[in-house]
């Protein structure tokens, strides 16, 4: 089993890959952009409810993994992001913590959602899919502490 420890908080930027060629300045970019993209919406996802969090800081890492060393060592120290990433990336491991907080993140939606939506049937439709992730959430492995 592959385990990714996180970097040192003194090294600045994670070495490249052995044998990895650089990728063409316009993919390094459209990455960057990516990654920055995602980043923020991820940030925007830590106080906007219904938003996620963790998909945007996940695509954020694999594109600066690809296109930014400096972005990817910040994010892999990051207090908050980098356990995420790096339990990700051992097994598609996902935190018991994680699973509650996207719960009841998700519950208030569903609530705000039939309190507000002008039909129902979009509030059922969201509620489903919702349901279905929190599914897919909880049948997830827990990483070994």
């Amino acid at each position: 089993m592959l385990v990714l420890q996180m970097p040192d908080s003194t090294s600045p930027e994670m070495p490249p890959e052995p044998g990895a060629r650089p990728l063409a300045l316009p993919l390094r970019i459209a990455l960057m952009v990516l990654a920055g993209a995602s980043l923020a919406l991820g940030l925007i996802g830590v106080i906007v409810p219904g938003l996620p969090t963790t998909v945007f800081i996940l695509i954020a890492a694999w594109a600066a993994a690809h296109s930014s060393p400096r972005l990817h060592a910040w994010l892999l120290r990051h207090r908050l992001f980098g356990p995420m990433i790096v339990n990700w990336r051992n097994g598609g491991t996902v935190s018991r913590r994680a699973k509650w907080s996207a719960t009841l993140a998700m519950a208030a939606c569903i609530a705000i959602l039939f309190l507000t939506a002008s039909r129902e049937w979009i509030a059922e439709g969201v509620s489903v899919f919702m349901l279905l992730i929190l599914w897919w959430l909880w049948r997830r492995p827990e990483p070994a502490s």
